[in-house]
């Protein structure tokens, strides 16, 4: 939130500099990022006072101005702008000005017509548009008051005002108004608030001539009121309120929205103000949308509304969305002349849904769905009435619209000093605790270290003891709490089992040359299902930001194509990631997913680049697999991983993928991506791997036992076989392994061939077979003995041929 300094310090007696005031509040509980002044870099801007206009002699829009700024002749001026007139007041920047941009300004010509300075709209002096007056967006800023030419234009703009930018957390929601923030800076300092609530004075008929209101359920608008000013003349708001404005960040529109803006940014209580003659009936009716009902906002953007919506109506259509925006058709425009204002409490958590849905945010609905205070809810009303009747010539009807309404009772907290004391490490006395409690403006009985604290409805996030403890903490000063060290037993810290493998995992990983990536764990409903290892229900976010963000992940290697994709459009084409990260699967059935920590990878590219020695070498599916093979080692499993074949996996390449099982359960998958999926996905050749952490985690291991070297030789016998195509690796090397007998040590596949000399569906594979006895030397006829019975079960039990 934007703070005036010079706002502030009518409310507030401020003992320091805004720089000093800066540092105090930051260090008493809500951070202020900066103070910034929108005409420090400025200079030589004067106030001028058009004394006579001519037009330019070569030119059909310029305008030749003899403007007083002060000095003992009139300065000739060159202007183009449409509403400039003779006997206006308006901002002059004289030669060897610095302007917006930090643009001089020089003396020159203009079509031959000297041109002594600049007749400046604000936006030329920095503004932006956001906050410049409408009213004059197509030409010069005109003053609406007489001042003194040549005095200075800055300070009259209210360009010389420090405003401090106020970093307000949700849960002090009080401090989104100048009220809110004036008790803070007069709690700090210990001067208590003086504000000036002047009394409405009722001229005009009663209310309830003009309309009636109703809200149909109190638990959407737990609070309604609303007033009506009659006769009303719209123009442009007084300097001193467009100053309050734009120095707060808001743009002046017409003294009727600007009242409600003012309000807004001084209670902190959003107000809204119809147009009573574009209402079409005497009715106000609040109550929840109709599904499929429609509404055009004041942004001018049609809405299909749903019953989450709370909305503000006429008795039959929407005119506006319930504390979020106003609609079209009862908006406030210059033939107004009747207005009605509303002052309300709505539920914040549908103001908040309404707002995220419509994309709506505002300043009105971020206060509304933080919460507003309600005492202050007809004291804004009130001073909203009084200040249109005073800047519009109107009249204030008599009495107050109350549809519903919550009676402004404090919140009674008790609380000890012991308590606040032990909590805080202090020796705080009663006396210094009540004083804390009166400079935050509660109301505060004390009897025998016993504190009955009344918490008035501007702070409604004060509930518990908690809330105070902190109050009086940070109003005695944290730089004033003292040091101590915990009493009790120091223990040494350790990662846990499960801490300790996740870094080693990702230990190496790194040292295998993968880099490290982390994703999202929301992605969209399509992602979410890829590559699961295991089925389960997906979980989707209530009101996703984006399509993309809409869902928990269930895997971590949408998260990593995504990655590669964004290399790989910047040129990165050897890409080597991985992501240790959770994954959340739902079972049918329940409400809440289950965490589960995997980790995945993705490869495309070179694993090797070429050098004046080597050529390049590609990822293949061997590359990956040695890296799981690695991975899953240091895991040392009692029971081995086995590799199956993965064909029904519409992402993965059927003839290149593997799924990896662990008794039974599936604990990973490895493979090619399908080119059709890479084709796209717009990716090259790319292999990824994904495997279950907690599964793995939670395996049986095996012991590590030290053995010294063999004292007897090895004997290894070659072989070479022909089999079918789809007969895999993994089964003959298990019928090899049954087969062996006890001295089998190892078996190695050094060969594989298909095409020449090999029937069609047919391929030709060489192992070694390695044998060892450790306890002596093995024969050639017990190695023969074992190696027949290998062929012999080959020949049976896959068909294989010896070659």
């Amino acid at each position: 939130m934007n703070v005036s300094y010079e706002w502030l310090k009518e409310l507030v007696d401020v003992p320091v500099s805004p720089e000093e005031l800066m540092d105090k509040v930051s260090r008493t509980g809500i951070e202020v990022d900066s103070v910034t002044r929108l005409g420090e870099a400025l200079k030589k801007v004067v106030v001028g006072k058009v004394a006579s206009l001519r037009d330019h002699p070569d030119s059909d829009h310029l305008k030749i101005a003899m403007v007083d700024t002060g000095d003992d002749e009139l300065r000739q001026i060159v202007c183009g702008a449409p509403n400039i007139e003779a006997g206006q007041t308006v901002v002059v920047a004289l030669p060897g000005a610095r302007i917006g941009g930090n643009e001089k300004i020089k003396r020159g010509k203009m079509r031959g017509v000297v041109s002594d300075g600049m007749i400046c709209a604000l936006q030329e002096l920095g503004f932006s548009d956001a906050i410049a007056p409408k009213s004059f967006d197509a030409g010069i800023y005109v003053f609406d008051e007489p001042l003194t030419p040549g005095s200075d234009a800055l300070a009259a703009l209210g360009m010389d005002d420090a405003v401090l930018d106020f970093e307000i957390t949700p849960n002090r929601a009080d401090a989104l108004g100048m009220r809110g923030v004036a008790w803070e800076v007069g709690a700090t300092y210990g001067n208590k608030p003086h504000f000036t609530d002047r009394p409405v004075t009722e001229t005009g008929k009663p209310v309830g001539d003009y309309l009636t209101a109703t809200v149909a359920d109190p638990t959407d608008a737990p609070a309604y009121q609303m007033r009506v000013v009659d006769n009303i003349t719209i123009k442009d708001s007084p300097l001193w309120l467009q100053r309050r404005l734009w120095n707060a960040g808001v743009r002046p529109i017409n003294n009727i929205v600007d009242v409600t803006n003012l309000i807004m940014l001084g209670y902190g209580q959003p107000l809204h103000a119809f147009d009573y003659a574009k209402l079409g009936s005497q009715e106000i009716l609040v109550r929840r949308a109709k599904a499929g009902e429609a509404l055009t906002t004041l942004d001018g953007n049609d809405h299909e509304l749903d019953p989450d919506d709370i909305v503000i109506t006429n008795g039959q259509q929407p005119v506006a969305l319930a504390g979020v925006m106003g609609g079209l058709n009862s908006e406030i425009t210059a033939t107004t002349t009747t207005v009605v204002i509303e002052s309300a409490m709505f539920a914040p958590a549908n103001i908040r849904k309404t707002a995220l849905k419509y994309n709506l945010r505002s300043q009105a609905s971020s206060r509304f769905e933080k919460g507003v205070d309600v005492g202050s809810i007809n004291l804004a009303l009130d001073e909203a009435a009084r200040l249109m009747a005073e800047l519009g010539d109107g009249t204030v009807a008599t009495g107050t619209l109350s549809a519903t309404a919550v009676k402004p009772e404090p919140t009674v907290v008790d609380i000890s000093l012991d308590r606040i004391n032990h909590v805080l490490g202090t020796s705080l006395d009663a006396a210094t605790v009540t004083g804390i409690f009166e400079q935050l403006g509660f109301g505060v009985t004390e009897a025998d270290g016993l504190f009955a604290v009344a918490v008035p409805t501007r702070r409604w996030d004060i509930h518990i003891e908690a809330d105070l403890i902190e109050e009086v903490a940070r109003i005695y000063g944290y730089d004033n709490l003292p040091n101590t060290l915990p009493t009790t037993t120091m223990t040494i810290g350790a990662f846990t089992p499960q801490q300790a493998r996740l870094r080693r995992t990702r230990r190496l990983l790194e040292g295998l040359g993968l880099t490290q990536a982390i994703t999202y764990s929301l992605v969209s409903d399509e992602q979410a299902g890829w590559f699961e290892l295991t089925p389960s229900e997906q979980t989707a976010v209530a009101f996703p930001m984006t399509t993309d963000h809409s869902a928990l992940r269930r895997n971590l290697l949408a998260g990593l194509i995504d990655a590669v994709q964004y290399n790989l459009a910047r040129k990165q084409t050897d890409i080597a990631l991985y992501e240790q990260g959770r994954v959340f699967p739902r079972s049918a059935g329940h409400s809440r997913p289950e965490e589960v920590e995997y980790v995945a990878g993705v490869l495309t590219g070179n694993l090797l680049s070429k050098t004046w020695h080597q050529a390049a070498q590609a990822v293949d599916f061997y590359a990956v697999k040695g890296i799981v093979a690695h991975l899953l080692a240091d895991f040392r499993l009692a029971t081995p991983v086995q590799y199956l074949p993965l064909t029904t996996d519409a992402h993965l390449h059927p003839g290149q993928s593997a799924k990896l099982m662990l008794g039974g359960e599936t604990i990973g998958l490895i493979g090619r991506l399908h080119p059709a999926f890479e084709q796209a996905e717009g990716l090259p050749a790319t292999y990824v791997f994904e495997l279950n952490l907690s599964a793995l985690m939670q395996a049986d291991r095996a012991e590590v036992l030290a053995q010294p070297a063999p004292k007897f030789p090895a004997v290894t016998r070659d072989i070479a076989i022909q089999v079918a195509k789809t007969v895999d690796n993994a089964t003959i090397e298990a019928t090899i392994r049954a087969a062996g007998g006890k001295y089998l040590q190892a078996i190695t596949l050094f060969d594989v061939y298909e095409g020449a000399h090999i029937a069609p569906g047919q391929k030709s594979l060489a192992y070694t077979l390695t044998y060892l006895n450790e306890a002596a030397t093995l024969t050639d006829e017990q190695v023969t003995t074992a190696f027949d019975k290998v062929v012999a079960a080959l020949q049976e039990h896959v068909g294989a041929s010896i070659r």
